[in-house]
């Protein structure tokens, strides 16, 4: 086989693309099965509506992740910033005669001073980022109880800021259309940026990105602001439809939203990315749907089971992913040094062997 050959990427396996798809193949299970079980419960435009606007803001949530990850870092603090941007909104209507917009904007904007500080811990001290974020989100769950005195917060909002959580257009919620929009920016940057590109290059290898001259700490500080800014607007999101704090809004929703960009990691393309994300979680949460519905009530235990179970399974596929990924790129670093030098050598006198005919020669052709 000669060098060329070797730089020739192997087709990709059947059961590879089945599972590149394998989130899209799992809605379409749940459909045909929940629906042919509970087709009067199931398949009603209600229960998609009520499943589609419940899931809004855990997937925020796990495109907030999806930012940082994209780099090679990880902010298990989005659930907090979440609670924290929900506690100050509620607590300043509840408490001051402040416009709402003055304050939602306020709270976007001290979640990504939180990410600042995320940011300073893990470039500046050389935190990990795992336990970096995690000390960050146990910081800012203190600051959130201690703002709410471990209690309900009942924000007092008004009909219009309610009505934009609430209300929905052509049938379909308006928060969905808010998640959308911000699906589309956040594609939008990670896609077809530079800046996008460059965080993919520094998830990939920092040390090669570092030499090629990207400014590798100023790309982890803005993830990790961006992740924060966006966990925020989720805080925004859910005061608008819901409008009530309690201390386990945000950190209760980190474990799906996890589960969502691990899984979505492995679909459509070989790096995490949006709609792989957003398919994969609403998936996974009409499959839960499905399950409360068919199993009836006492199901308080699927939730979490099912998320669980999934997590797994898509780290496991995401692992398998990185592997295979990692070995071709081994085979194409060993072919390129030989396919350089096979197109810089003289050409052969008359009557020598080809490179060809001297690798059947030797029996390695």
């Amino acid at each position: 086989m000669t060098a060329s050959n070797l730089a020739k990427p192997d087709r990709e396996p059947l059961g590879s693309t089945i599972g590149r798809y394998s989130a899209v193949l799992l809605f379409v299970v749940f459909i045909v099965t929940f629906g042919t079980l509970k087709p009067n419960l199931f398949l009603t435009a209600s229960t998609f509506r009520l499943t589609l606007g419940e899931g809004v803001v855990t997937a925020v949530l796990a495109l907030a992740f999806l930012v940082p990850l994209a780099a090679g870092t990880y902010d298990l603090s989005i659930g907090a910033n979440l609670g924290l941007s929900l506690v100050v909104i509620n607590w300043f209507a509840a408490n001051t005669k402040a416009p709402i917009l003055l304050v939602c904007v306020g709270a976007v904007l001290l979640c990504c001073l939180v990410g600042l500080l995320s940011g300073v811990l893990v470039v500046r001290f050389r935190v990990n980022s795992l336990i970096a974020t995690l000390g960050v989100s146990q910081l800012l769950s203190a600051v959130a109880l201690k703002v709410s005195n471990n209690r309900q917060i009942f924000g007092t909002f008004s009909d219009g800021f309610a009505g934009l959580g609430t209300t929905s257009l052509f049938g379909i919620p308006m928060v969905v259309l808010y998640l959308l929009g911000l699906a589309l920016v956040v594609w939008f940057v990670l896609e077809h940026t530079p800046a996008g590109r460059y965080l993919f290059a520094v998830g990939g290898n920092p040390d090669a990105a570092r030499l090629a001259g990207l400014n590798t700490n100023l790309l982890v500080y803005g993830s990790l602001v961006s992740s924060a800014g966006i966990a925020g607007i989720g805080g925004v999101i859910y005061a608008m439809r819901v409008g009530v704090y309690s201390a386990d809004v945000g950190p209760g929703l980190l474990f799906p939203a996890l589960a969502a960009v691990f899984f979505g990691a492995s679909q459509f393309s070989r790096r995490p990315n949006v709609w792989g994300t957003l398919v994969a979680y609403f998936a996974l949460a009409f499959g839960v749907k499905g399950l409360q519905l068919a199993f009836g009530p006492g199901t308080f235990w699927i939730q979490p089971l099912f998320q669980g179970t999934a997590l797994l399974i898509a780290v496991a596929l995401a692992s398998r992913q990185i592997g295979r990924t990692r070995r071709s790129r081994r085979v194409q670093d060993t072919a390129a040094p030989a396919a350089a030098a096979a197109a810089l050598s003289p050409p052969s006198e008359p009557g020598d062997a080809t490179p060809s005919e001297a690798t059947t020669h030797t029996g390695l052709g």
